[in-house]
């Protein structure tokens, strides 16, 4: 387990685990707001060839309107991020910890949010078997 998000693998494709991991932001009220497809801007924008990875930005409307309400300017770490990629024998799936992403942030009411949202994330993590 890595310290600023949860994390394991699961023995099912990254397409799979991708399509579950919506359903369960869905299901916890969060939206997509964007999906990154690291292996294609690789191969666009340097040539390489990678693994299939993909970065998707997750977003709960109301808890975003409380945070940016907590603090004007946390945009600048916002959406939360939920990571996919390829390992032997299946998907890893990553989801930060918006408690930890929040911390260097001194305001107690941003700090209940994330604990909050996170509370969510770690629902949505539970989820995808």
């Amino acid at each position: 387990m890595i310290s600023y998000g949860f994390k394991k693998t699961v023995s099912r494709p990254v397409a799979e685990v991708e399509e579950a991991t919506r359903q369960a932001l869905s299901t916890h009220g969060f939206g997509v707001l964007t999906r990154i497809d690291l292996r294609e801007k690789l191969r666009e924008k340097l040539g390489v060839d990678f693994k299939n990875y993909v970065i998707l930005g997750a977003c709960s409307p109301p808890n975003a309107y409380a945070a940016v309400r907590a603090e004007e300017d946390i945009g600048l770490m916002l959406p939360c991020n939920v990571v996919l990629y390829e390992t032997d024998g299946g998907t890893t799936l990553s989801v930060v910890k918006p408690s930890v992403a929040m911390s260097m942030i001194d305001n107690s009411a941003l700090a209940d949010v994330a604990q909050e949202v996170q509370r969510k994330l770690k629902q949505v993590f539970d989820d995808i078997a």
